[in-house]
């Protein structure tokens, strides 16, 4: 069953999340996800959550998202993300 990561992002660091992004895209590709929303086309109706970067992405099931997540070459990863924005990152079980 197919399963969806969100991401939401407030970037402070646009030249290291850049490079987080070079890195980790072809790593979410390996794990079966693909992008499903283009960055910067979302539109916030309601709440006071402000991101300026918001994606959805698509795994083949919750496994993949958790394995892509937990891998160990992921890891130093998270922490240059974080360096660089601020996150809330959402998993989700497709229908």
């Amino acid at each position: 069953m197919p399963a969806y990561y969100i991401g939401e992002h407030i970037v402070s660091n646009t030249t290291v999340f850049s490079d987080y992004l070079a890195k980790v895209v072809p790593m979410i590709e390996r794990f079966g996800g693909r992008y499903l929303t283009k960055p910067g086309t979302h539109e916030i109706l309601e709440g006071d959550w402000k991101p300026n970067r918001v994606v959805i992405i698509e795994f083949p099931d919750i496994a993949s998202i958790r394995a892509w997540y937990r891998a160990p070459e992921y890891q130093p990863l998270i922490a240059m993300r974080q360096s660089a924005a601020t996150d809330v990152m959402i998993m989700l079980e497709g229908l």
